[in-house]
């Protein structure tokens, strides 16, 4: 018998036929919500643990929303636009509004990139940047080992800020979205650094579906705390990108409901490991280079034998 699968590859997909048969390990299938507007919409104005969006907006507020950059599949081109759909009614003037690309310490994206991810009206009406990492940072405390805590001058100056991510799953931090938003997504490069240092990631918490106990998602939410309040607007996706759920409001809170979802949707135990696992990274934008496909080898080496062999399909369109 022979399996035959299909595997996203960038934008497209490879079709592969398997000499024997295979287990098939994916997430378990979580419909998109029939209207994700509303849905968006009633989260902010329905938080969790935190007072709706409308009550943290007085006249003459700075606001600034962080989004995720190209590498992340975030549906941006929809919630943001909501999202500031929102804050128009609430008759906040653009010019108070500032949208920062949280890139960590990844590239800058082009202006072409944003604009797809935004849409061409928002970086149109509204400024638009993308976060440097050696580049207009205050510092906000320090670590315990005395490394200054960096961060983005706009994120830690505004009075709202507003972050934004969708959450799975995440190789080293336990889940992405939540304070991940904000550390590393806006910090320095040696906060950064201190952040991903080798005591951090050899712990053996430090991997997928740990939050408590992680030594590196602990210091990105003390870090994060650090700036001051922040509203969290996460969402989980399935697929097809579309939208399963909606986490908005307290910056920890919302994200322990949002990550107990996608634990539900998309861990669970194999009854062995394997000889050979196949893997891919989600295709684009996840599979841009070969930074990021880490995290797909990551996932296979949960399940692959000692000795085993781990293949991986990662277009890296960027290069290596």
């Amino acid at each position: 018998m022979s399996a035959s699968l299909r595997l996203a590859y960038g934008r497209a997909h490879l079709d592969v036929v398997l000499p024997i048969p295979a287990d098939i390990i994916e997430p378990k299938f979580v419909p998109g919500l029939p209207d994700e507007q509303s849905a968006v919409i009633h989260a902010l104005r329905n938080p969790i643990g935190a007072k709706p969006l409308r009550q943290w907006i007085n006249p003459g507020r700075k606001i600034c929303i962080i989004f995720t950059d190209v590498t992340r599949p975030t549906p941006n081109e929809r919630i943001i636009p909501w999202l500031l759909g929102e804050l128009e009614a609430l008759q906040v003037p653009d010019e108070q509004i500032v949208l920062v690309n949280g890139v960590g310490t990844h590239r800058g994206n082009t202006s072409e990139e944003l604009a797809r991810m935004l849409t061409r009206d928002v970086v149109d009406r509204y400024r638009v940047v993308n976060h440097q990492p050696e580049k207009e940072l205050v510092q906000v405390g320090s670590t315990s080992y005395g490394t200054p805590i960096l961060m983005n001058q706009l994120v830690v100056e505004s009075d709202v800020r507003i972050v934004t991510g969708f959450i799975e799953p995440h190789f080293f931090a336990g889940f992405s979205g939540g304070p991940k938003g904000i550390m590393p997504a806006t910090a320095g490069l040696k906060t950064v650094m201190k952040n991903h240092s080798g005591i951090n990631l050899a712990s053996p918490k430090a991997t997928f579906g740990i939050l408590d106990g992680n030594p590196i998602w602990e210091e990105m939410r003390d870090f994060a705390l650090q700036v001051g309040p922040s509203f969290l607007l996460n969402v989980t996706l399935n697929d097809r990108r579309a939208i399963t759920g909606v986490f908005a409001g307290d910056l920890i809170e919302a994200h322990r409901v949002g990550c107990e979802f996608v634990k539900n949707m998309a861990m669970y135990p194999v009854k062995t490991p394997y000889d050979i696992v196949i893997t891919t990274n989600s295709g684009y934008p996840l599979d841009q280079n070969l930074y990021q496909a880490i995290k797909g080898i990551s996932a296979a080496a949960r399940i692959v034998k000692k000795g085993g062999t781990i293949i991986i399909a990662s277009e890296c369109s960027d290069g290596v």
